[in-house]
């Protein structure tokens, strides 16, 4: 049961802004094995006298936070060594993961509510739990948890399971939890995770195993090019090994691999800052293995090379820096803004999206797809809501063709969107003909779906990534900007032809140039989708008539043969929550 949080908050104020002089595990929770925790030599180094200023406290946290300066968070986080046993963390890290929270606020007794549903009591089982699907048995870390605090971490995660059954891989999620259970009770370590599993504005944990893959490629290309001599290094030394296969154990270096002081300072700014954290933190480990591999013989190549994998998470272990000097190595890094790192994950998304697309002369066919394709249960559920509300599937076909037809278009989108229910934000058969009304009902929903059926029964459409009403914001000069959207959006053809064009870039690895990111545009006389050289899709302001070329954003053919066409129905589709 919890432990007594009016007592860690006491403390928490009290001690947080100055060094431990006291009982060495006074921050942990009572299901903590203290005596195993090592606070290694970084720690003793003498302190500079009347230098170093006075950590800060839990209280001046939360009040920049209530005063939404998140920035100034994020520079505290980074350069306040609290130390390992300071209390603040029972009542900093559930701060900073609820201002994550996207869902309601839980009512108090919910989280034991739902542990008396799974389980028929609240008491804590002494026979062990079988874990969920998405967890990885050989890498659920329990830290310095006792033998209670496992079986907590092992409830929490089946509790997590059964509020959120679209969760089907998440490797990473029990280490978290064990990780939040040193600083709190159980039911604060659920509130912790279900915010971080349910955050929409910042990425935390992955929850399929595409994403999984996603994210380990991700830190590979971003590796090749801000490590990019020790990432040579690692290829000619294990030349018979893939790189592949030394970066999908990236999260094992910090989570398996470090010491447990390190990671909880790496914690500190992950709970603020979202997954971009852990991937600088890896990009270190990467440049500090190298030039070890240079200089100390323990790491040299003939001790190394036939498995390096496990030579990283070893290094990882004895790391020769303290957490202070790794974390300013990491947030020292120049180019790796979010921005490059969502382009980067989204190109790589795509790549592994489009793997079952074959071409076909100029078109590109998709293979037949069943529902074992798509990466939730609830996905099924959103495409029958999708097949009900649907105006415009063709109505002479069979019912199967319409639902595998479906199936098709859901397989395109991206897979976090396939978790959220589908909503009509506006059809032409209800709403009438007009931009104007156009904007007012789906200008501020992002993502959203666009299908067009023409008066010769054609049907395709687009997926578009950002919201309408970027049509209005001005650049640095005050002038509306063009065109807007990312790489995420693409074009797609279900009737007569079934075809995806994704966006140019993710098949290419150098800068196309501006013609080739020409996503949406708007203003109060056109809508325009793809350009350079012809524009892919192109309404005018009563969603009358329209045309679509061939453009160089999506090296699409045009999306009906004659080109011109005359809308029968438009509509557009957001998704609830998204």
């Amino acid at each position: 049961m919890p432990h007594n949080r009016d007592t860690a908050s006491a403390q928490a104020d009290k001690l947080s802004g100055i060094e431990e002089e006291s009982d060495l595990y006074e921050g942990f929770a009572p299901h903590v094995e203290t005596s195993e925790i090592k606070v290694l030599d970084f720690y003793n180094i003498p302190k500079q006298t009347g230098k170093e200023p006075a950590l800060r406290t839990f209280t001046e946290i939360k009040q920049l936070l209530d005063q939404g300066k998140k920035r100034e968070v994020k520079n505290i986080l980074r350069e306040n060594s609290w130390p390992i046993n300071s209390p603040i963390r029972s009542q900093l890290w559930p701060t900073l993961c609820a201002q994550h929270q996207s869902k309601p606020q839980m009512v108090d007794g919910f989280y034991w509510e739902m542990v008396h549903q799974v389980f028929g009591t609240t008491e804590l089982s002494e026979k062990p739990i079988m874990l969920p699907a998405f967890v990885d048995a050989a890498h659920c870390l329990p830290y310095h948890l006792t033998r209670t605090g496992r079986s907590v971490a092992d409830r929490i995660v089946n509790v997590l399971a059964y509020d959120c059954p679209d969760i089907t891989y998440s490797p990473v999620l029990y280490p978290i939890t064990s990780i939040l259970l040193h600083f709190m009770s159980e039911e604060e370590a659920y509130h912790c995770l279900a915010a971080l599993v349910g955050s929409k504005e910042k990425v935390f944990i992955n929850q399929t195993k595409l994403l999984h893959e996603v994210t380990w490629k991700t830190v590979m290309q971003i590796a090749k090019k801000h490590q990019k001599s020790s990432v040579s290094y690692f290829q000619r030394l294990c030349p018979g090994v893939k790189l592949e296969r030394v970066f999908m154990d990236w999260c094992w270096w910090i989570l398996a691999g470090l010491p447990f002081q390190h990671l909880v300072r790496i914690m500190d700014c992950y709970f603020h800052e979202g997954i971009k954290v852990l991937y600088r933190i890896a990009l270190v480990i990467i440049n500090l293995f190298h030039k070890e591999c240079q200089s100390n013989n323990e790491w040299n190549p003939d001790n190394i090379k036939n498995d390096i994998a496990n030579a990283l998470i070893k290094f990882c272990k004895k790391i020769p820096v303290s957490p202070a000097k790794l974390l300013h190595a990491a947030f020292s890094i120049r180019g790796l803004s979010s921005t490059y790192i969502s382009r980067i994950f989204i190109k790589t998304e795509m790549l592994l999206k489009s793997r079952s697309v074959l071409n076909s002369g100029n078109k590109q066919l998709v293979k037949s797809r069943s529902s074992d394709n798509l990466p939730t249960s609830q996905s099924q559920v959103n495409i029958q809501m999708m097949s009900h509300t649907l105006t415009i599937r063709e109505r002479v076909m069979h019912t199967e063709t319409c639902r595998n037809m479906l199936f098709t278009l859901w397989s395109w989108l991206p897979v976090r969107i396939t978790m959220y229910q589908p909503v009509l934000l506006y059809t032409t058969e209800e709403h009438g003909c007009s931009l104007t009304t156009f904007y007012v009902r789906v200008e501020q929903h992002e993502p959203t779906l666009m299908m067009i059926k023409t008066c010769n029964n054609e049907v395709f459409g687009a997926y578009c990534s950002s919201r309408w009403f970027e049509r209005n914001i001005k650049d640095d000069k005050g002038q509306r900007q063009a065109y807007f959207g990312t790489g995420e959006t693409f074009l797609f053809s279900l009737y007569p032809e079934r075809a995806k064009y994704p966006w140019v870039g993710i098949a290419a690895d150098k800068d196309l140039g501006h013609s080739s990111e020409l996503f949406m545009a708007a203003d109060a006389k056109m809508i325009t989708i793809g350009g350079g050289e012809g524009q892919a899709i192109w309404m005018d302001e009563n969603i009358r008539f329209g045309k679509t070329d061939s453009c160089k954003t999506f090296n699409n053919p045009p999306l009906c043969p004659s080109g011109d066409f005359e809308i029968r129905v438009l509509e557009v589709y957001g998704f609830v929550g998204a």
